[in-house]
């Protein structure tokens, strides 16, 4: 079940996962309806021997259910003596020895995991799992966006948003798709917010209405 998630920042690969996990459990695949995030943070230590045990604890927390590596080619990029390569030799070594019990998911931009799958030759062949998570289209994200405001419960006029969207991202994309368009939503709420904060009276209404003068706040 190991899998490779690539594609950039945004497109959904923890959520897709976290829904794998929910329907392998369902299905009786995986033991346990369970997801563990994890990064080079969490399994890389500071002196030699620390990293095995470090990593290893992180392996036993996720069995019987699917360990999520977010940005897996940063255990490779260290060099000769980083301690990311121990990490990796750790997690082969778990990979192989409980393959029954566990899922591993490796999650990166794809020209990256590229690099770190080549850094070691049991890597590629121990994930037969491979799945690209395309970019957004413009009009995905403006739909992204719509849908995460309505969902907050806020009313804003659907073209005036999709025009301000298309222009920051026009001249602002740092291809971080979803998380680009969530950034933005803060970024018009904030202002709206402060607009009914600093105005005399308002009404329940005024609350959950975001104007366009409110859009043409954020705007590049």
């Amino acid at each position: 079940l190991h899998s490779l998630f690539l594609g950039n920042p945004g497109t959904g690969k923890t959520t897709v996962a976290r829904i794998v996990g929910h329907v392998l459990y369902e299905k009786g695949v995986i033991a346990e309806d369970k997801l563990i995030e994890t990064s080079r943070a969490d399994l890389v230590a500071g002196y030699v021997g620390q990293t095995a045990e470090k990593t290893r604890k992180v392996l036993e927390s996720a069995l019987g259910g699917i360990l999520f590596v977010d940005e897996a080619y940063t255990l490779a990029s260290g060099g000769q003596n980083d301690f990311g390569k121990e990490a990796i030799d750790e997690i082969l070594k778990f990979m192989e020895d409980h393959r029954s019990n566990i899922m591993i998911i490796f999650a990166g931009y794809t020209n990256d995991m590229e690099k770190f799958l080549e850094t070691n030759p049991g890597l590629r062949s121990r994930i037969p799992n491979k799945f690209d998570f395309e970019d957004y289209t413009v009009d995905e994200m403006v739909q992204i966006g719509l849908f995460t405001l309505k969902k907050q419960q806020y009313h804003v006029n659907p073209s005036s948003y999709a025009d301000l969207l298309k222009n920051n991202l026009s001249k602002d994309n740092d291809n971080s798709n979803g998380r680009w368009v969530r950034n933005l939503n803060d970024k018009i709420i904030k202002k709206q917010a402060v607009r009914v904060a600093l105005s005399d009276s308002y009404s329940e209404e005024d609350l959950i209405n975001i104007t366009d003068a409110d859009l043409d706040a954020v705007r590049l």
